[in-house]
């Protein structure tokens, strides 16, 4: 197992400077792509992590969807396109000494969720709008591993991430329409509101709720109709 690791870790550093490319990112990039499709795609400027054998788009995005922008419209005017977003609902932290060796295991105290989406939105609220575009949100558990090298960030006390795997696939929720995006609304419809009242009806923090509703002012799933008091009130 140790030489196992050792061999991970020296591709790992190889890696650095050309393709850093995750485990978690290379097993649902495969996976989505699927058997007979095709992986790390040229079309025109861009680079697709993958074409399903019935030309559907596949692109793999652990973060941000503002990177995504430009890609996926050009992929999108040529056909249909996946984008798969993997959400940690539980996250194992395993840390490694630079020659392999384990030196501890454990849990993450923070737990992901379907509303963590919109952290992935927040620059990009237009895609979902797309034609031709569908988003698909994997919940799994993830191991991430890292390395105390004294090269990572001071907040790590110098431990670098090494890699991220996909340790257990719970589901997936896709989003295809704008309708579909109503979930994140407990209000009826005509109903009014603001992020105070969405956060307490479902449960999220304020910083969420304001996340959520910013992103689905701009894809005009919800109105802005006036203000109660600095308060937004949407419909």
């Amino acid at each position: 197992m140790v030489k196992s690791l050792l061999a991970e870790a020296a591709r790992f550093r190889k890696s650095i400077g050309t393709k850093n490319e995750s485990s978690l990112h290379k097993t649902l990039k495969f996976r989505y792509t699927g058997s007979g499709g095709r992986s790390e795609v040229e079309v025109g400027e861009f680079v697709a992590d993958g074409i399903r054998r019935d030309g559907e788009y596949i692109e793999v995005q652990t973060g941000s969807f503002g990177p995504l922008r430009k890609k996926v419209k050009e992929f999108a005017s040529r056909g249909k396109v996946r984008i798969v977003h993997p959400i940690a609902v539980n996250k194992k932290i395993e840390v490694f000494d630079t020659k392999g060796k384990l030196l501890y295991r454990r849990k993450s105290p923070v737990h992901g969720s379907l509303w963590n989406l919109f952290d992935a939105l927040l620059y990009a609220p237009e895609l979902p709008l797309i034609k031709n575009v569908t988003i698909e949100v994997v919940l799994a558990d993830i191991t991430e591993k890292r390395v105390k090298d004294g090269k990572g960030a001071w907040r790590r006390k110098g431990i670098s991430k090494l890699d991220k795997e996909l340790s257990i696939y719970h589901e997936s929720v896709v989003f295809a329409k704008k309708s579909d995006f109503m979930r994140f609304l407990p209000f009826k419809k005509g109903e009014e509101f603001t992020v105070t009242s969405h956060s307490k009806e479902t449960g999220i923090k304020r910083h969420m709720s304001q996340k959520v509703l910013y992103v689905l002012y701009k894809m005009k799933v919800i109105k802005r109709i006036g203000k109660k008091g600095n308060a937004w009130v949407y419909t």
